[in-house]
């Protein structure tokens, strides 16, 4: 959401310059150069990793010591065609985490709901791309491991597909 705030920012600035001088702009082509700019500023911030924020605020959560729960995880070698779902498991889980700290009264709650809020909403602007195929897994068939095992398969998980 950071990303997304700093590309707004600046594309309003390099709006309120080509409003602001628009008509001396365009007549020596100054105008189109600003417009151009203008319109790649959003394909270069979306260049950077989506998952950025998640796993800040995972760093932020993975030496909690009163998230005590065991978790499907999947493992961070699965096959690259089911990356997706393997990576929609991941932030399914984190509800589990939510509901755990709801109930204990966890110091890092706030943390692991943006997780889940930030999964949901990029998910939610891309629609699932992958088909399940024969090999990828169900979420409930991967092995359940402990918190701390859970967050580092999720951060490498989310640095494969950052590459």
């Amino acid at each position: 959401q950071k990303t997304h705030l700093r590309s707004v920012c600046l594309q309003y600035l390099l709006y309120q310059l080509l409003n602001s001088h628009c008509f001396c702009l365009l007549k020596n082509g100054m105008g189109l150069i600003i417009f151009f700019l203008c319109a790649y500023v959003p394909r270069t911030e979306a260049g950077h990793c989506k998952w950025a924020e998640v796993l800040k605020d995972l760093e932020r959560i993975k030496t909690s010591k009163d998230i005590d729960v065991s978790l499907y995880t999947a493992n961070a070698d699965e096959d690259e065609e089911c990356q997706e779902l393997v990576m929609r498991c991941f932030f399914l889980e984190t509800e589990v985490i939510i509901q755990e700290c709801r109930i204990k009264n966890c110091s890092k709650t706030q943390d692991v709901w943006n997780i889940w809020k930030n999964g949901n909403e990029s998910f939610r602007k891309n629609e699932l791309t992958s088909r399940k195929s024969e090999k990828c897994k169900e979420c409930e068939e991967y092995e359940e491991k402990n918190f701390t095992e859970f967050v580092q398969n999720f951060v490498k998980v989310i640095q494969r597909d950052c590459k």
